[in-house]
């Protein structure tokens, strides 16, 4: 399988945006300052969060050494509508070298999902990228979308690799308290939640369990 590979910065340029960010941490006033303090469940590492116009900023610091090991953004697009907007956050991940393949990204993705947003990838990512997605699903609903022109259109739950390619092909991670059908109609996603396309090419029906009822 060919993914549509990510650039990927190199660890000086990640090093000096970190450096940046911490001394903002630091400083009083700042608005990275005053971000909320949360648990990353990893060992010497917390998550520092804050909102700004609908999107999450969360920095990892390591406590231990005092740096900052990397940021998630979980940023609305300007490739969607104003519906799936309201559903949708694509996240731009930044980690220092010694964090990776740690489980720290994992860590952030799994609050954003837990705490009920969805995610929807870029056009673009890198295999290590991909892999999180993937391990990500065991816990969350993963699915795929196209994306023309402003409007989603539901792919399935697995496609072909000539769809996978596609540029226009995204990948979606539904957060907790979300079920397909909710998706689809507040996203205003076209397509049958019924069908996915199959490795071969065909089509069979699945359907994703209803998340529960509170």
């Amino acid at each position: 399988m060919e993914l549509r590979i990510d650039v990927e910065l190199p660890a000086e340029a990640v090093d000096a945006d970190l450096r940046r960010l911490q001394r903002r941490l630091r400083t009083p006033g700042d608005a990275l300052h005053r971000c909320a303090t949360l648990s990353s469940g990893l060992p010497g590492l917390v998550l520092r969060h804050r909102e700004a116009d609908g999107e999450h900023y969360v920095y990892v610091q390591d406590t231990t050494l005092d740096r900052l090991a990397g940021f998630t953004v979980f940023n609305r697009l300007i490739e969607l509508d104003r519906r799936a907007d309201r559903v949708l956050r694509g996240p731009h991940s930044r980690y220092a070298p010694a964090y990776r393949r740690r489980g720290v990204a994992s860590a952030v993705y799994g609050w954003a999902l837990d705490a009920g947003l969805c995610l929807i990838s870029g056009p673009r990512q890198s295999p290590g990228a991909h892999a999180l997605w993937r391990a990500l699903a065991r816990r969350h609903p993963l699915g795929f979308v196209s994306l023309r022109d402003k409007a989603l259109h539901w792919l399935g739950t697995e496609v072909d690799t000539a769809t996978l390619e596609d540029f226009h092909t995204r990948m979606v991670l539904l957060g907790a308290g979300w079920d397909l059908p909710r998706f689809l109609r507040e996203s205003r996603c076209t397509g049958d939640q019924r069908i996915f396309c199959t490795s071969s090419g065909s089509t069979r029906e699945a359907m994703w369990p209803q998340a529960p009822r509170t």
